[in-house]
């Protein structure tokens, strides 16, 4: 087949992934804010907010994953012209995604004595503990935004959530400028101001997008809320059967890059910083290839409703290309500025060091970190979740985890270490699911002939 087969779809399979991407996006700058503002007040503040966050991002990828399962079902519907059913897999939807964010909510707050035992700097940990237990009540109206997230992404309208998670942004600086330096009438509540500014830019956020989705002529029919879709164990179970696995995909990845933060913790406050702040840039253009993702997800999801599979498979190889290249730029602007974007967080010589280091290394995985996202999120859209999580599991915990902690220790190549494991489990991560991809597509497409 001809490049161009593939280069020929980059044009729509932006228009749909570049407000997923700015949505991803909106999420991590409300991290960036966070670092860029607490980063002022020195790097045990920063630390903390880093240890704070590890907690939440392991709930926040649970949360995420489960919600994820909303967007193949409902392209599915879509692509079969099913309304009926697509309405029942949103109301069903949103009322797990509810359930889920309170129990999150909870589990953060139980989970709060781990950091005690996380052989952690304890100035870090009593910082981190109030943080903590502000940003967790957020997850209530962020899972519940997720489920409305998930059903327009779905549908293919995937800017309204854009919309709304730029402008939670905007909220979010106003509110952690005000809050963290105690401007005007405001008190100054460093950390905790931070984490106040997160609360209210969700809820904002949640009450923005489920205004206008409502309002649409687009969305109304799926609106009509019935008592007889209520309850329904068979719906339920369906979204379970994808959401589950989905949520322990991202939780595998999610808690190896957690568990970076806990192994440079333990090599001191420093090294500890410069992990954060190279996770934060690398999380940044993660964010663009997930966004390429939910787009493989969502086209995928329509040609398996029509039965094309020959188109299927042209498709998703299309998004394999495009984030290919695009993370490619992003491995040589990393490299390039280095030594000049860690000086946006901080002004310690030390960190910024050992953030430069960082990466490096980040530059070298950015190119399978691209592609098992969107490989993963081509097999979402065949509603095969099982045996990649199965995969995920092995290629961050067996293969690439144990690198982190050998290579990881002081006396061997300390942070680099850490970062070296990552390299190994997403690069391993990527080829095996390419593999079940390349699989699964030539298996439905004999059994069509």
């Amino acid at each position: 087949m001809q490049l161009t087969a593939y280069t020929k779809e980059f044009k729509y399979n932006l228009t749909i992934a570049f407000p997923i991407m700015m949505g991803q996006l909106g999420h991590v700058l409300v991290g960036l804010a966070d670092n860029l503002m607490i980063g002022q007040l020195g790097a045990a503040e920063l630390a903390a907010v880093s240890l704070g966050n590890s907690l939440v991002f392991i709930a926040l990828s649970l949360g995420i994953g489960f919600s994820f399962a909303i967007t193949p079902l409902i392209a599915e519907a879509d692509g079969a012209g099913n309304i009926e059913k697509g309405r029942s897999y949103f109301h069903h939807g949103v009322m797990l995604c509810t359930v889920n964010g309170i129990a999150l909510f909870l589990l953060l707050l139980l989970a709060k004595p781990i950091l005690y035992h996380l052989d952690q700097p304890p100035e870090v940990v009593a910082l981190a503990i109030p943080y903590l237990e502000i940003v967790a009540f957020s997850m209530i109206p962020l899972m519940i935004f997720q489920a409305y997230k998930q059903f327009a992404d779905g549908l293919s309208q995937t800017k309204y959530a854009m919309y709304a998670t730029l402008l939670a942004n905007v909220v979010n600086v106003i509110f952690n400028f005000l809050l963290i330096y105690g401007v005007w009438i405001f008190p100054r509540l460093e950390l905790e101001g931070a984490a106040i500014g997160t609360l209210i830019s969700r809820f904002f956020m949640l009450w923005f997008l489920w205004e206008v989705l409502r309002k649409k002529k687009k969305f109304k029919q799926y609106f009509v809320w019935s008592k007889n879709e209520f309850f329904k164990l068979a719906i339920f179970k369906r979204i379970f059967a994808l959401g589950f696995p989905t949520a322990l995909q991202m939780f595998f990845e999610v808690a190896i890059f957690t568990g970076t933060i806990f192994l440079a913790g333990m090599l001191g406050t420093n090294p500890q910083a410069a992990n954060q702040i190279a996770l934060n840039l690398a999380s940044m253009t993660f964010m663009i290839a997930v966004g390429l993702g939910v787009t493989a997800t969502i086209r995928v999801g329509n040609q398996k409703g029509l039965r094309n599979y020959k188109e299927l498979r042209r498709i998703a190889f299309s998004t394999f290309l495009l984030v290919f290249l695009i993370e490619a730029v992003f491995a040589i602007l990393f490299i390039l500025m280095k030594d000049w974007l860690p000086t946006f967080y901080i002004d310690n010589v030390d960190v910024i060091v050992l953030a430069a280091q960082l990466l490096v290394v980040a530059a070298l995985f950015q190119l399978s970190d691209g592609l098992q996202v969107v490989i993963l999120g081509a097999l979402r859209g065949l509603q095969d979740v099982k045996i990649p999580t199965l995969i995920c599991f092995v290629a961050y915990w067996i293969i690439g985890f144990p690198v982190s902690i050998y290579y990881g220790k002081a006396e061997n190549l300390g942070s680099m270490g850490i970062w070296l494991g990552l390299l190994a489990g997403l690069t391993a991560s990527a080829i095996m699911l390419y593999f079940r991809f390349n699989y699964l597509s030539k298996k439905l497409i004999l059994k069509a002939d």
